[in-house]
């Protein structure tokens, strides 16, 4: 006898042998003991979960001699027979090809034929694919066959079935199968087999097979033909790798070993489809049954360093990549463009921008976890971290001497040359680290402490938040009150500074909160000797007079225009009614 495939080798011949589908195999077990079998079947699924072994099996259980417990014995000739394919109580046609009216027909005037057997048994295979006509021609003999005949109904597609046959019949759905359970089954056929298969082979079979029995027995075939798995094995993992470590000649690489290897561009991508929707399912915390544990692992790391934007936006990349594929003059070329956007990470679209900041926020957190700790004092919080340094402003005097009069406004500032070393700064302007140490976040404390926090801020901070008052500290939160609305709005834009350095102050997180208080006209002070306030609210927001711009000539008004418009005409003032 010639090479049998292992598939076809260990085909299940019990319910008990049929892997992965308890619920339906109990139903039928017990319906078969206790005699309430029914008429008519459906059996949908993907393939190779073991719809057409049942039947076969179901065939066996009904004219078994001796049955136990619902299971076939698997030795008296019925069983023999049907095992051999040679015994006249099972009919097997493949509705596929013979799907006209006339092959239902012919299978309608057998039915009522006699069999040796207790049971004849119909199984219609692929049964969604039946024309219109068949289907009508079917329904009747379906609804009220002889005693005698089951029928048993076998499609992938169960929603493709005409809901007139679907009702006629007892519907089970198959289910893929979990890849602990079916890596168990492999490594069992192995030893069975005396095959030499290492772990990479299984797992390689495992990944093929995708949950069916039928297809990993079959890739497994493939493996022990091929002496190890194939050298594609890899490609799809290693493209995700590629893009994850944003590195374009990887991937380029990667995808031209793959095409080196005889590996299609579209069976290419559909290999990285299925790695990076691992990866999503283990980014988003769900059950990954369908893997194995070394590739639950592999998912779980690709996660970790793609991230969910980057892995959303590989699979509609990549999605779309495939379906340019069906079209392209080179199927290679939308596979190669869609790689090497995800590894370069460019593009002015927001998916792109995400993946950007993602793999920026990444960086950053791995650095922060490497970073020594702060030399803080035992027990007490780290401060926030500061905000970045700003320029300083020039000091307000400044600016007041640069206007304090017409002649010396008149006159054109010269300009510095810069020196070679920083210029001293006047002693208000010199920065000053906010001090620490200010007890508890009361009111008193950040209304006697407030003047000291503000000296170590911008100009700009000092000016609009000398202008409010504390007015109250809750649940870690200062409301500063303001006389009306405009100081308010400017006060707001600029205290995420005086959080920061209220936060250092009194080693806690503070919030500030600014609201108009018109019962509040003044922001007095607590502060024995105030920094001398400056000049006005414009002159500390407007920055170094050095950098300010000269406006356009306005001496060209309306009125001399229209003088010069009209040569000769004089301006007089209009007369008085006295």
């Amino acid at each position: 006898m010639g090479h049998q495939s292992l598939y076809r080798r260990y085909r299940s011949q019990t319910f008990a042998e049929i892997k992965g589908q308890p619920v339906v195999t109990n139903a039928l077990r017990t319906a078969v003991a206790e005699g309430r079998h029914g008429h008519a079947y459906l059996f949908s699924g993907p393939r190779g979960t073991g719809k057409t072994s049942t039947a076969r099996v179901l065939a066996k259980a009904l004219n078994c001699e001796n049955p136990t417990n619902g299971e076939p014995d698997g030795t008296c000739d019925s069983c023999r027979d049907i095992e051999a394919g040679r015994s006249f109580d099972l009919h097997e046609l493949d509705a596929a090809s013979n799907n006209k009216v006339d092959d239902i027909r012919e299978l309608i005037n057998r039915v009522a034929l006699g069999s040796p057997g207790r049971t004849k048994v119909y199984i219609l295979d692929e049964v969604h694919m039946l024309s219109s006509g068949a289907e009508n021609a079917l329904l009747k003999t379906l609804e009220e066959p002889p005693e005698h005949v089951v029928f048993v109904l076998a499609t992938t597609e169960p929603q493709k079935v005409v809901p007139t046959i679907r009702s006629r019949t007892q519907h089970f759905r198959f289910q893929l199968l979990p890849a602990a359970e079916l890596e168990e089954h492999v490594r069992w056929v192995i030893a069975d087999a005396g095959l030499d298969v290492d772990d990479d082979g299984i797992a390689w079979a495992l990944k093929t097979g995708g949950g069916s029995a039928r297809d990993t027995l079959s890739a497994l075939d493939l493996v022990v033909a091929s002496g190890g798995a194939p050298d594609t094995a890899t490609t799809g993992a290693d493209l995700c790798r590629a893009i994850a470590d944003r590195d374009p000649a990887a991937a380029i690489a990667a995808m031209q070993r793959g095409l080196e290897a005889g590996s299609e561009p579209r069976i290419i991508g559909e290999d990285m489809l299925g790695e990076l929707r691992s990866a999503f399912l283990a980014s988003m915390q769900a059950p990954l049954t369908h893997l194995n544990d070394a590739a639950a692992d592999r998912a779980a790391q690709l996660a970790a360093a793609l991230g969910p934007a980057t892995i959303t936006r590989s699979l509609e990349k990549i999605g779309e990549a495939l379906v340019e594929v069906r079209q392209a003059p080179d199927p290679r070329v939308p596979i190669e463009v869609a790689l090497l956007q995800l590894a370069r990470a460019e593009g002015d679209d927001t998916a792109a921008l995400l993946q950007r900041i993602e793999a920026l926020e990444s960086k950053v957190a791995e650095l922060s976890s490497k970073a020594p700790p702060s030399a803080a004092a035992p027990g007490a919080a780290p401060p926030p971290a500061a905000p970045p340094p700003r320029r300083r402003r020039q000091p307000a005097e400044g600016a007041r001497g640069a206007m304090a009069g017409a002649e010396e406004a008149s006159k054109p500032v010269p300009k510095r040359s810069a020196p070679p070393a920083e210029p001293s700064r006047p002693p208000d302007e010199q920065p000053v680290s906010p001090p620490t140490g200010g007890g508890e976040l009361t009111l008193g404390n950040v209304e006697a402490r407030l003047p000291d926090i503000l000296q170590g801020l911008t100009q700009q901070v000092r000016a609009r938040f000398r202008q409010g008052r504390p007015t109250r500290v809750e649940n870690g939160t200062v409301t500063f009150a303001y006389p009306n609305q405009l100081p308010a709005d400017r006060a707001s834009q600029v205290k995420g500074e005086l959080e920061v350095a209220m936060s250092a102050h009194f080693n806690t997180s503070v919030q500030v909160d600014v609201v108009v208080d018109p019962s509040r006209p003044d922001a007095p002070r607590r502060s024995s000797t105030p920094p001398a306030p400056p000049a006005s609210e414009s002159e500390d927001d407007i920055g170094p007079v050095s950098e300010l711009q000269d406006a356009e000539d306005s001496s060209n008004t309306m009125v001399e225009r229209l003088t010069a418009a009209f040569p000769g005409a004089k301006l007089i003032d209009p007369p008085t009614n006295t």
